[in-house]
């Protein structure tokens, strides 16, 4: 059976017709968009400031507001942050942008966390790269924004998400040098810090010594999350969040998700 791009969950690639997905706006002016990323200046007001208040009155709480300004949130206050943006590639939650606005909507976001993270404080991204025809490299366009946002890149970590692919079978040629193409079964999380590489406070923190072995290698096996299942487009799993605040966090340390998605985090 032919499958098609699909704006809710990921489907099966058999015969598959992406006409969809490289008719968005993401794929008009590639090119050009590709060459200016660098350029991008995060768009953020050096002398914001949000006046801290008793954790109670603002923590446990989902904000129904756009993460480009989280004015609930005091200035270096949180200790991690971890999440997955929208990918703009046509789920159901996504506008359809190029990628020059996308990296914008991107890099003010992150201009956010990083007022809002404690200085030593780790922001944590999932995030895939996208198409073949040509291949955008959205891990690359993050460190670039991300960087000239203020952040120091730690670590790139790489999930993967199955031992095969099955039911996927995007080969381009079969057994042919004329289009290949690769199939991913990864995913990548790109670490980022606020001002120091080491976090200055003192904590407790609650991970095994088995688990910190696990969570310090570059590779992590963690199996993925039904979007069926979760009633998500694109849910990433409970023991990917787990994974991140245990290696990242103290006990008791305050965590954002500033694209909440399905609630996981």
């Amino acid at each position: 059976m032919k499958t098609k791009t699909s704006s809710f969950g990921v489907s099966k690639r058999e015969g598959h017709d992406s006409s969809i997905f490289y008719e968005r706006d993401l794929y008009k002016n590639l090119t050009k968009d590709m060459k200016t990323i660098a350029a991008i200046i995060p768009n953020r007001k050096e002398d914001k400031f949000v006046e801290n208040k008793p954790p109670e009155e603002w923590t446990d709480q989902i904000y129904c507001y756009t993460s480009e300004d989280m004015f609930h949130v005091p200035n270096d206050s949180v200790a991690l942050a971890f999440t997955s943006p929208p990918y703009n590639a046509g789920k159901d939650y996504d506008e359809n942008i190029d990628l020059a606005e996308y990296m914008r909507l991107i890099s003010r976001v992150g201009a956010e966390v990083f007022r809002v993270l404690i200085p030593g404080g780790r922001y944590v991204v999932n995030i895939a790269n996208l198409g073949r025809k040509p291949y955008i490299p959205l891990h690359s366009c993050f460190y670039t924004v991300h960087m000239n946002v203020g952040f120091l890149p730690v670590g790139e970590i790489i999930w993967q998400k199955a031992k095969g692919a099955s039911g996927s079978c995007a080969w381009g040629s079969w057994k042919s040098a004329k289009a290949p193409r690769l199939r991913d079964i990864h995913e990548y999380l790109l670490v980022f810090t606020k001002e120091s590489f080491s976090r200055k406070d003192k904590g407790e923190s609650d991970i095994s010594s088995q688990e910190f072995m696990e969570a310090t290698l570059s590779v992590w096996n963690i199996a993925p999350e039904s979007a069926k299942k979760v009633g998500h487009p694109a849910p990433f799993p409970v023991d990917l969040a787990l994974r991140v605040i245990r290696l990242y966090s103290y006990k008791g340390d305050i965590i954002l998700d500033p694209f909440s998605g399905s609630g996981t985090t």
